[in-house]
């Protein structure tokens, strides 16, 4: 096994509310289906292991970009979401929060028991990545959030974040288990692109001596291990991993946001020609705004790891909670939501979905499962897209005029925040309502 990465972040208070929460559960639920479709389970766990992915999905999901309570409020809505569908897709996960992290061993002991593979390895290892990081490391990081995400085939990710009181700050770390290829392996063509950063890759053939070296460590007892790592006074070579620190400032600023990449983005939505040539990769008709959100979903499924080395701009797709950079959108959110949820339930085989989530008919036969693949693959084809306009005429977004917009149609499109909450203004998805504090520019 190894350490993938590890992320720091600012220590929030607050609460997520439910009109986002529900949205944040049925998302992260439909981007994983939509990268285990296309990519499998070990994708997916690549993809968790990778902090800066990670934080750029809580971003997309419309929580604020570079808060802590982006760690619990994304494996909360994935907990949620795939619970019912764990069976299908063939990944669990356990764990959480507090007395949810306790309840991690028997949750992976009956997984195991279900699915047939050694549930007391998977509780040993949740224990050792667990103490490594709460007491093997004097970094003054107490954990408080454990969770063990597992496969069908016994295949792992550890996402867990501990608290610093003295500085304000939460720390995340990331493990995966060594059987588990590092995403850059995966056989997809979105792979090409750009390497920045340091990515492990555990079966790479020069990885054999690290590999040797993890399989020694994953046998000896968790206490041997501890005071091994304990009196090196730094943890061996073999737990190198990506470092993610996320600056305090509340808002997003130009130097947070990879402006090209933004740029292409907001071409291809906003640009006549573009935008119509992107509708026709995405065999349906959708507006600027909701373009705009799909585009940057669709690299969040199909992106390489250099493309997530700013996860701020990820929060351009469906604003965040507290207002930075903007309101979330909620009509904007809904149609790519019920876009990507319609395309997921019609790609299915006829006999496991039949009906919709209100018991509509969602068609029937291949030609219903065709169309929703397509629908599906046109994503890829989005991200495609994006990139090669990134590439060849490399836009540059104006940031200030962009966030100034956002805030302007805001309203119209049912922009909601937890301060409106608070004010107890109430909201009507697609109406009108009177401007917000988060309407002006800062």
């Amino acid at each position: 096994m190894k350490r993938s990465g590890i992320a720091d972040l600012p220590l929030h208070g607050g609460r997520v509310p439910d009109w986002l929460a529900q949205r944040m559960t049925r998302l992260g639920t439909a981007i994983t289906e939509a990268i285990i479709h296309h990519h499998g389970t070990s994708a997916f766990l690549s993809r968790l292991s990778d902090p800066f992915w990670f934080q750029a999905l809580g971003a997309v999901m419309g929580m604020d970009w570079h808060s802590s309570g982006i760690t619990t409020s994304v494996l909360g809505a994935l907990k949620r979401g795939l619970a019912p569908r764990s069976h299908e897709l063939g990944i669990y996960v356990c764990g959480g929060r507090g007395k949810f992290s306790r309840n991690t061993p028997n949750e992976l002991r009956s997984i195991a028991y279900q699915r047939g593979f050694d549930g007391e390895g998977l509780v040993r290892t949740s224990r050792l990545t667990a103490r490594i990081d709460n007491n093997a490391i004097a970094d003054g990081f107490q954990i408080y959030l454990h969770s063990f995400v597992v496969t069908s085939n016994g295949e792992w990710a550890v996402v867990q974040q501990g608290l610093n009181d003295q500085s304000g700050m939460a720390r995340r770390y990331h493990w995966h288990s060594a059987t588990v290829k590092d995403f850059v392996e995966e056989p997809h063509t979105g792979i090409v692109g750009e390497h920045q950063g340091t990515i492990m890759n555990l079966v790479d053939a020069d990885a054999k001596s690290a590999q040797r070296a993890m399989l020694d460590i994953a046998r000896e007892h968790p206490e041997k291990t501890l005071r091994a790592v304990g009196s090196a006074g730094s943890l061996p070579a073999v737990f190198n991993n990506r470092y993610l620190r996320l600056p305090a400032h509340h808002d997003v600023r130009r130097t947070d946001v990879d402006l090209k990449r933004l740029g292409a983005v907001l071409a291809i939505a906003y640009e006549r020609k573009l935008h119509n040539f992107a509708e026709l990769l995405l065999v349906e008709k959708l507006g600027p705004r909701t373009l705009q959100s799909l585009a940057l979903v669709a690299e969040v499924i199909h992106g390489t790891p250099s493309r997530f080395d700013d996860p701020a701009r990820f929060s351009f797709a469906h604003g965040g909670k507290d207002g930075h950079p903007f309101p979330v959108p909620l009509k904007t959110y809904d149609e790519s939501l019920n876009f990507l949820r319609t395309a997921l339930d019609r790609a299915k085989p006829v006999s496991m979905a039949v009906t919709g989530r209100d018991g509509v008919s969602t068609g029937s036969g291949s030609d219903r499962v065709e169309f929703g693949r397509e629908k599906l693959d046109a994503l890829r084809r989005l991200d495609r897209f994006a990139r090669s306009v990134e590439g060849r005429f490399q836009p540059q977004a104006d940031f200030d005029a962009v966030i100034a917009h956002e805030r302007t149609i805001s309203p119209s499109l049912g922009g909601r925040t937890v301060v409106d909450d608070k004010l107890g203004r109430r909201f009507f998805v697609g109406r009108s309502r009177q401007p917000s504090m988060f309407d002006r520019q800062d």
